[in-house]
């Protein structure tokens, strides 16, 4: 059997508001712990519940946190229909801006990675099935409703992934401390891309640094080495966002050059 995406169990305010705003998926069920604050955005919760006609359940405190999943549900869980990924060629039309995250299995990591793509305005992530993290309760958390508004892929292997994204036009460009360009001044950031991520410590791997265009890094100017992948995600998604907003770069009519 195949592994799926996950996403079931979505525990956390801002991932359940966005989950039941987004009303992409279907809501089987919403708890709420008793003795919670009075919050507006648990008032939001509970009103975008009742529109979509979610049963809604107040439970004592101590059952919720014993169901819950990630470190710090905040009183809220909600069950739901999985995430559902979609096919690679999918995430490829237009001017793709896309993230493809290789490795990284911590799911805290994994869901910051995906808010910092999804507010830079990335159109699509592509995961690997196996060996990575995916949709967990904290990785939904961890991404406070981005998961809902970004289109998933997931792929049998990365390597033959970006190959497959060269032959339908589209730029890769792995983040790399070694790399010779500057996230900053990337000359592809405004056509068709995919900027591609490493595993935590290890970075990109030799055959996913071979199908890259370009290597880029980003500018360090403090003492210690390197930034997280998470914290290295969000730099490097907001430059290319930067880019393709003043529409810098190679060419103008968002087509990869032969």
């Amino acid at each position: 059997m195949s592994r799926g995406l996950g996403g079931e169990q979505v525990e956390g305010r801002q991932a359940v508001r966005e989950l039941l705003r987004a009303g992409k998926r279907r809501v089987d069920e919403l708890w709420l712990a008793e003795g919670r604050d009075d919050a507006a955005i648990l008032a939001e919760i509970t009103d975008l519940a009742r529109e979509a006609r979610v049963r809604v359940q107040t439970v004592p405190r101590g059952r919720l946190e014993a169901a819950a999943l990630s470190e710090a549900p905040q009183g809220v869980l909600a069950k739901a229909a999985p995430v559902q990924e979609v096919p690679l060629s999918k995430l490829c039309g237009g001017r793709p801006f896309l993230v493809a995250v290789d490795g990284v299995t911590d799911p805290g990591n994994l869901g910051a990675i995906l808010r910092s793509a999804e507010v830079a305005g990335a159109t699509g992530v592509v995961l690997p099935r196996h060996r990575a993290v995916h949709i967990t309760p904290t990785v939904a958390k961890a991404a406070a409703g981005a998961i809902e508004y970004l289109p998933i892929a997931v792929v049998a292997g990365m390597p033959a992934a970006l190959a497959d994204l060269v032959e339908r036009g589209v730029w890769v460009v792995g983040l790399d401390a070694e790399g010779t360009t500057s996230v900053d001044d990337l000359p592809v950031a405004d056509q068709p891309v995919a900027l591609v991520l490493g595993a935590e410590g290890k970075g990109l791997g030799r055959l996913v640094r071979q199908r890259c265009d370009v290597l880029a890094a980003i500018p360090q100017h403090g003492t210690i080495e390197s930034l997280s992948v998470a914290g290295a995600a969000a730099v490097a998604c907001f430059a290319v966002a930067r880019q393709r907003s003043s529409e810098r770069g190679r060419g103008a009519d968002g087509s990869r050059a032969g």
